[in-house]
């Protein structure tokens, strides 16, 4: 019954793809399309299966099939050779660099740009206050992520760049407000199994109110319809124009010291490509008029000054 059950659904989901085409006007008999792989960051679930899928396929006649993690597990991955997607997209430098560093590609090009953001849920008890909070003599929102009993949700530090994000957003929020403990008061422990989530598990935990809050990039709760709360540019590490600032905080994790960097989304083809022509035209895809469409109708900001990434070494 299992394996029926999952052929049924498979069949179900190609169907609905195919369905999805035609209703974008793109013409193509079942089995025209070629399946090119890419593995994306978690965040960017979303719009690569919507608007990216869709524009794929009318664009380049491609059959997007995504892997969607966080983007320093996937880095890992690749680099040891693990899996071996057609593309890779990251947000944030470090894991492109790893994947770039281990001479699995030859050239990183940004193509959107996000910000750090709290999101709620509406059905938690502190929905009202999250809502008033940007008004004057309202609770600011970093004193109601350290009410007692509050449920706050976030990645893993060791594995997403969300994870490592939410830590420099809470330190920065202590130099910017002067609340030396902000930081200790909101998630504890860098690593707080408490708080600890896989990054598609958090989202539907806002949605089902077992979390009050949660760390997110901007594009997630909007594409979620869940309510969020905006944080300044000298903590939201959106803007390069803070970047000096957003330099003066570090975290060691494992021996390891780390400091944040502007959330840029950058796109690579694999040099070990199935499909090395078509990864490459979709990156360019992602990079011009097309893909910004749908990465800005995603919520996505353009990528700004920021420059291509190549091997460090």
């Amino acid at each position: 019954m299992r394996s029926k059950s999952k052929f049924l659904l498979c069949a179900l989901t190609a169907t609905a793809f195919m369905v999805w085409l035609a209703a974008a006007g793109i013409a193509c008999a079942a089995g025209s399309l070629i399946p090119l792989d890419v593995a994306y960051a978690g965040s960017m679930g979303a719009v690569m299966d919507g608007g990216g899928r869709v524009g794929a396929a009318k664009a380049l006649g491609v059959e997007l099939r995504g892997r969607a993690q966080g983007s320093l597990g996937l880095a890992r991955l690749i680099e040891g050779g693990s899996i071996r997607p057609d593309v890779f997209i990251s947000v944030t430098p470090g894991p492109m660099q790893v994947v770039l560093d281990a001479h699995k590609a030859v050239r990183a090009i940004p193509i959107a740009r996000t910000e750090m953001v709290i999101a709620y849920s509406p059905r938690s008890r502190f929905a009202k206050l999250f809502a008033a909070s940007g008004e004057p003599g309202a609770r600011q929102w970093w004193e109601i992520l350290e009410t007692r009993g509050l449920r706050f949700g976030r990645t893993d530090p060791m594995t997403d760049p969300q994870g490592l994000n939410i830590i420099f957003v809470m330190k920065l929020a202590a130099q910017h407000y002067r609340q030396p403990n902000l930081a200790a008061l909101i998630l504890g422990a860098n690593i707080n199994r408490e708080q600890i989530f896989q990054e598609s598990e958090v989202m539907a935990r806002l949605q089902a109110g077992q979390l009050d809050a949660s760390s997110a990039y901007k594009t997630q709760p909007g594409a979620l319809h869940l309510p969020f709360v905006s944080l300044p540019r000298e903590i939201n590490l959106s803007d390069a124009a803070f970047a000096s600032e957003y330099d003066k905080v570090s975290i060691t994790l494992h021996g390891k010291t780390l400091k944040p960097s502007p959330l840029v989304f950058y796109a690579a083809p694999l040099s070990a490509a199935p499909h090395p022509e078509l990864a490459q035209k979709f990156v360019a895809w992602l990079a011009g008029d097309g893909g910004h469409a749908v990465l800005a109708a995603g919520g996505y900001d353009a990528p700004g000054d920021a420059e291509p990434l190549v091997p460090a070494k």
